[in-house]
């Protein structure tokens, strides 16, 4: 295809002579007289490759003509025509973004040259930039395809865990949608609650590596198997180490049993030390915990979660958060005794198998 050239010259004969060379040249040429003419091509919906203009017109200027056309169309190529007294204004048009200019009187095999350099430079600048988007969206695609077999491990992950452990089989789903909850009222950057999203997910991993007898013991664990069992934060981040590289999320899941007051597990950690996020997943756990049945007893009330949250705000638990958990609650379950009746109602799409955080930070409590 011919690249399209539009002449805009006041001399008709050097318009004239312009216009049949650059058709000689194979280029599809039209003229126009003034750079007020030009304009209206554009705004009848006319567009051109290259912009070849007088500097020097009666009315609206080169320049100004070339202010319209970077504004109108940022990749047609301009190139500007100036008198030899008019080389500094000439010069002052490349910082402008024209591509080049020639200098009357003109010799018209340069004006050819001109042209051709123009338009290659052009055509290298939109391919570079084709190129570039061809780059983005490969990535794009690659990391599309790596989050997905991520997220396939996770489900594995959580999956085994389930047919370890059947208190463990939506416990994670609740606690995510929970966190998530919390740290929207929070106003966490969604980033972050993404994270919070998938440390929720993946915050028990780490009772894989727990026996089953203490998992399942039918009473009260003795302090040796509290112990152990308490062991499995640091377990879960040994496990997704490997497999995630996001700090931030291993720090959730690692620190999600630290205590706001430093007695906690498994380093210790107090106050603001503790990542944040893992301090919103302390009170989602907690409050699904014993909202939940247990090998050992059976579920109790959500007005009961709610007076540990209290109980423990200052030393378990962060307060803030405790307060965000604590507005979530009242809204979502007032006046329901029970938790486990109404989980299907007010979170119809808990599935693993599908996590759509999207749908969860835009659902209105």
């Amino acid at each position: 295809m011919f690249a399209s050239v539009l002449v805009v010259e006041d001399e008709p004969s050097v318009r004239e002579i312009l216009c049949w060379r650059l058709n000689e040249e194979g280029y599809s040429c039209e003229t126009a007289a003034s750079a007020v003419l030009a304009l209206e091509m554009f705004e009848a919906g006319k567009r051109f490759d290259l912009v070849v203009s007088d500097i020097r017109m009666p009315g609206l200027s080169g320049i100004d003509l070339l202010k319209r056309v970077r504004e109108i169309d940022p990749d047609m190529a301009v190139i500007m025509v100036t008198a030899v007294s008019d080389m500094s204004i000439a010069i002052e048009t490349l910082k402008m973004g024209a591509y080049d200019y020639i200098t009357k009187p003109f010799n018209l095999d340069e004006v050819c040259i001109a042209v051709e350099r123009a338009l290659e430079k052009r055509s290298l600048i939109l391919k570079n930039r084709e190129y570039q988007m061809f780059l983005e969206d490969k990535v794009e695609e690659q990391t599309r395809e790596i989050k997905n077999l991520y997220l396939d491990a996770v489900k594995s992950l959580v999956s085994a865990l389930e047919a370890k452990d059947k208190y463990t089989e939506g416990h994670s789903r609740r606690v995510t949608q929970y966190a998530v909850e919390v740290a929207k009222r929070m106003q966490f950057p969604r980033e972050k609650i993404h994270k919070i999203y998938l440390a929720g997910l993946l915050h028990d991993i780490g009772k894989i590596g727990v026996k089953e007898s203490i998992l399942n013991k039918p009473t009260t664990l003795d302090a040796e198997e509290y112990s152990h069992i308490y062991d499995h934060p640091a377990i879960s981040a040994k496990i997704l180490s490997p497999i995630l590289r996001d700090k931030a999320i291993l720090g959730f899941v690692k620190h999600h049993h630290e205590f706001w007051d430093g007695s906690g597990r498994p380093d210790g950690l107090k106050g603001e030390e503790i990542p944040d996020g893992a301090r919103v997943l302390a009170v989602a756990d907690m409050f699904d915990a014993i909202t939940s049945d247990r090998p050992y007893r059976t579920a109790r009330t959500v007005s009961c979660a709610v007076a540990e949250a209290r109980r423990c705000a200052g030393t378990q638990f962060d307060p803030e958060v405790v307060e965000a958990f604590l507005a979530f609650v009242q809204e979502s379950f007032d006046g329901v005794e029970y938790l486990r009746p109404v989980v299907d109602r007010i979170f119809p799409d808990l599935q693993i198998h599908s996590p759509d955080l999207d749908s969860m930070m835009e659902r209105k409590t």
